[in-house]
């Protein structure tokens, strides 16, 4: 059960919208911003953020690659690009801008996290623990590469180390749920369960429709054999998703 969830329970740590940044009025303003300056590659490189934030991401391509044109060393560019390459199912083109922005600035931190997770996504765990790594030893304050590492190192059942490292997610992302949840699972494989309850309730604290973390407070419940508690658990866990199968194989072993 605990494998069951370990593996599809832990998220990536998501990338934070800012749906103002996205707004018509918004993309209208910058757009006046590059009318009046068609040869700035920093005023199509944000309106191109604007765009991805509002899921246009056909005006968010072409932005950056003008502002790539204008500039062909503009690595934020490269890698935004690149992150709505992987958003839109073109992990190779995200790959190789990742690749081209750290070629420019080797310390972009930032890409080596982006690029590690298009490497962890696809199957390519060697190269994206590396990344993670390498964005560690840069000293990033960004929570996600701690967290996506601690993800690989739960994976591998290296729970102790990957609470260390949802630890430091958590201390540079308190308000973020992924890493309490994740936190909770391996507290939980080292049979601390009353650790693992209280990061699980923080988890749902934070975002009461994470059903992930709904399923794994059933399975603290269940092992303590609180069965009734359990139920309730993994019943709200699949009224939130209907498909998530570790919360209906938890509901149906402790229905009655």
């Amino acid at each position: 059960m605990l494998s069951a969830c370990a593996t599809s329970g832990p998220r990536e740590l998501a990338v934070d919208l800012d749906p103002a940044q996205g707004s018509s009025n918004n993309i209208a303003s910058l757009t006046r911003v590059v009318t009046a300056n068609p040869n700035s590659p920093e005023a199509y490189n944000v309106r191109g953020s604007a765009y991805g934030q509002a899921g246009k991401n056909r005006e968010a391509i072409e932005d950056f690659s003008k502002a790539i044109q204008l500039n062909p060393r503009f690595y934020q560019a490269y890698a935004n690009r690149a992150l709505i390459y992987r958003q839109t199912g073109d992990p190779a083109k995200a790959i190789q801008d990742y690749s081209q922005a750290l070629q420019i600035n080797p310390q972009y931190d930032d890409a080596y996290i982006g690029r590690g997770n298009v490497y962890r996504f696809n199957g390519k765990a060697q190269q994206a623990f590396r990344d993670y790594e390498r964005a560690i030893q840069l000293g990033t304050t960004n929570p996600r590469a701690y967290h996506s590492r601690g993800l690989m190192l739960q994976a591998n059942d290296q729970h102790d180390r990957a609470i260390q490292d949802f630890s430091a997610a958590i201390s540079l992302s308190p308000d973020a749920a992924e890493p309490y949840n994740a936190r909770g699972v391996s507290y939980l494989a080292t049979n601390d369960s009353e650790n693992a309850l209280a990061d699980i309730n923080k988890a749902l604290n934070l975002n009461s429709r994470y059903a992930e973390a709904w399923t794994n407070r059933g399975l603290i419940e269940e092992q303590k054999g609180n069965r009734k508690d359990a139920f309730k658990s993994y019943s709200r866990a699949v009224a939130l998703n209907r498909n998530y199968q570790p919360a209906k194989d938890g509901a149906n072993r402790t229905r009655g």
